[in-house]
């Protein structure tokens, strides 16, 4: 499985990110459904998302480069 760097539309209260509502990946834009798991790694915050269409995704926010990454889980 490779990453993807991506665009990501995320609600941000008390700190960025909380939650991601959207991204774009290979020119589609993906609405968020719901947040399956989430979780935390030195510098990053990981997001196994489901899409609208019932597909699956891990998105990462690397805060040292802030970028995200996206990969297709099957």
């Amino acid at each position: 499985m490779s990453q993807q760097i991506v665009k990501v539309k995320c609600y941000s209260s008390y700190s960025y990110p909380q939650k991601p509502e959207s991204f774009s990946w290979q020119n589609k834009e993906y609405r968020v459904s719901c947040i399956e798991k989430e979780w935390r790694e030195p510098s990053k915050k990981f997001f196994k998302v489901r899409t609208e269409d019932e597909r699956l995704f891990e998105l990462c926010y690397n805060q040292m480069e802030d970028q995200w990454l996206v990969t297709e889980l099957m």
